[in-house]
């Protein structure tokens, strides 16, 4: 009944919210291709490490569905399209029947509530161990080790985490050979091919985060010296083979992709990442896709970045600024946003959607706690890439169905209320009021309601 309750509010009853105040844009429904979105809030990516042997569990059905809105869109965690893809303990892939059976299920739990989902699809390229890898056996024997575009090594600022929780070295990669290439690019398109027979609504392909698309893009991992690597044309070569692929399988308005020309995740640099980036827009602007997914550069492996390492904060907007005029389509930002943030980016113009990570872990209603106002839950960092099935996982606490029928009631009166008083200046925008009164109407077990809110 819950997951109900706050599906039906956020399609239902939120169009007061989107009417009366045009800031409130991320609440604001979006047409996505096909897909009519309610709003613009999405579940980001997030590994969680609790898909035992590779495939999706029961808990998995529950956390998805927990997290669906009717007219809502989530992205899956990144979902391996091989066994050589694998990269984190206990993360699925859709290589394998049984793999695709059980994503049907997490689906139809999504589509039950009248969400939207698409599958992510990624490969790790080096950012890989030996513990995870199968050896490849072929004329000239057995080959060994994460592949990649390259046959360096993550830095070992870096670590990976293995089933047992022990944080290790990367193992050193191989790097491909040109005629492998293929055989990779037709991995993406079967997992692609999978993802829609299970049911999914589209696929994101991961180019970003210094996983194996992103090993091929940036040149600072990137020293091949074929059709593959040298100028930002080749080292791009891949990336479009990949998406190109994907979406002769699914179709463009069905696939997206996601990015980030500026992170140096993983030790992704890139000595223009600018002109990286607007160079791979200018091919997938041919493509028709569904969205552009883009990370910003506020995170680094130790967590957001602080003030004082944005010293290049600008030149980095600016940059997201190029490449969101460059895309013509919609774009998706991601990256450290809050509510007020996420508000202002869409207001603005940098995005169309934003995608919330963590705030999304530890709020399964995101979008209706943004509606009305609500305070957040804390998530605990220490769970986030643990197996157990529940703690950490399915625990985090969702707003009472009379938590949010008290605080729709009390904002919806107070507002008409306001409406009616003379005395209430024109100017004053009654999305603001809303919001004040509903935070109220949460705390009202610990304080009294202010005059203006009291019915």
């Amino acid at each position: 009944m819950q997951h109900r309750t706050t599906s039906t509010l956020i399609a239902d009853h939120l169009s007061p919210y989107r009417e009366d105040d045009i800031h409130s844009n991320l609440l604001a429904p979006l047409e996505l291709g096909n897909i009519h979105l309610s709003h613009r809030v999405v579940l980001a990516p997030l590994t969680r490490c609790r898909a035992l042997n590779y495939a999706p569990q029961d808990a998995h059905q529950v956390f998805y569905g927990q997290r669906a809105t009717k007219g809502g869109l989530l992205i899956t965690e990144a979902v391996a399209v091989s066994q050589e893809g694998i990269g984190f303990p206990h993360s699925p892939g859709i290589w394998t029947k049984e793999q695709l059976q059980r994503w049907r299920r997490v689906v139809q739990a999504v589509h039950d509530r009248g969400g939207y989902i698409f599958c992510q699809l990624w490969h790790v390229g080096r950012a890989s161990h030996t513990y995870y890898q199968t050896n490849v056996e072929d004329a000239k024997g057995l080959l060994y080790g994460p592949i990649s575009s390259t046959a360096r090594k993550v830095p070992e600022s870096w670590k990976i985490r293995l089933p047992d929780g022990i944080m290790a070295d990367y193992s050193k990669p191989r790097a491909l050979r040109t005629h492998e290439i293929s055989e990779v690019v037709e991995q993406f398109r079967h997992a692609a091919q999978n993802a829609m027979q299970a049911g999914f609504d589209g696929v994101e392909i991961h180019g970003a985060h210094g996983y194996l698309i992103d090993q091929f893009l940036k040149d600072g991992i990137n020293d091949r010296d074929d059709e593959y690597g040298g100028s930002v044309e080749n080292r791009c070569r891949f990336a479009l083979e990949v998406m190109s692929a994907v979406v002769s399988e699914v179709g463009g308005p069905r696939t997206a992709m996601r990015i980030s020309p500026i992170i140096d995740h993983l030790g992704a640099y890139d000595s223009d990442p600018v002109a990286l980036g607007l160079h791979l827009i200018s091919h997938l602007n041919n493509m028709n896709l569904a969205y552009l997914h883009i990370t910003e550069p506020r995170m680094t492996n130790q967590g957001p970045k602080p003030m004082t390492f944005n010293a290049g904060k600008r030149n980095e907007e600016r940059s997201m600024q190029m490449f969101r005029r460059a895309f013509n389509g919609r774009v998706m930002l991601s990256g450290g946003y809050t509510r007020e943030k996420g508000m202002d980016a869409v207001r603005g113009g940098a995005a169309d959607m934003i995608s919330y990570g963590r705030l999304f872990i530890a709020n399964p209603d995101l979008p209706l706690r943004f509606a009305i106002g609500a305070e957040l839950n804390e998530g605990d960092r220490s769970t986030y890439y643990t197996h157990d099935q529940v703690k950490g996982y399915l625990d985090y606490a969702m707003l009472k169905p009379s938590q949010v029928a008290v605080a729709q009631g009390w904002v919806d009166k107070n507002i008409e209320d306001m409406a009616q008083n003379k005395t209430v200046k024109k100017k004053l925008h009654l999305q603001e009021l809303k919001r004040q009164c509903s935070m109220q109407s949460n705390r009202a077990s610990l304080a009294p309601l202010s005059p203006s809110c009291r019915t």
